[in-house]
């Protein structure tokens, strides 16, 4: 009788990052689920260099290190770690699963390309309500003109029929003294 090994997909896809642009999982991420240690892991990566090109593995910067184990607080044993952790791409992950070779492996790797669909199922919905979101920003923008225009307009109608009001009643004092000195010319 097979043995059946379930990986809840949550655990996989919490396990995966964003780094440098990329969806990436992190060395001992990996070789937890492979059922490897992560010594072994990078020794299969080390002696297989031609099957991890840049866009398939890159190894971690420092300072993108600190980050990773301030931000997930199951990779926090890499703290203490001297070498710096390598990130697998979706295909990367799938190379080392033909390199380790193993049942496990192979099982594994079936759900690892589970969950990397699945965040791609997500991130497409997520991006159409994003869409959706900055369509109605743009409405909203658009009448919040339309409205800031109309009070500029109320306004400017204000103000001209107080200045109508004003004007209309009576001479102003320089128009009253020019009319004086004109009828009293005529005279």
């Amino acid at each position: 009788m097979k043995k059946i090994s379930m990986i809840p997909i949550e655990r996989i896809t919490n396990s995966i990052l964003l780094i440098r642009g990329m969806r990436v999982m992190i060395d001992a991420d990996l070789a937890r689920l492979y059922g490897v240690s992560t010594k072994r892991l990078n020794e299969q990566v080390r002696r297989n260099p031609d099957r991890f090109p840049a866009d398939f593995m890159f190894q971690l910067s420092k300072e993108e290190k600190a980050e990773v184990v301030a931000n997930c607080g199951h990779l926090e044993n890499l703290k203490y770690s001297p070498s710096l952790p390598y990130a697998f791409t979706e295909h990367g992950a799938l190379m080392l699963a033909s390199v380790l070779n193993s049942p496990k492996a192979v099982e594994t790797s079936i759900y690892i390309v589970r969950a990397f669909i699945r965040i791609r199922e997500i991130l497409a919905t997520h991006k159409d309500l994003a869409q959706k979101l900055v369509d109605m920003e743009r409405k909203i923008a658009r009448h919040d003109t339309q409205i800031q225009a109309i009070v500029k307009a109320l306004r400017e109608l204000m103000t001209t029929e107080k200045t109508k009001g004003k004007s209309s009643i009576g001479f102003r004092i320089k128009e009253k003294k020019a009319l004086y000195r004109k009828r009293r010319k005529k005279r």
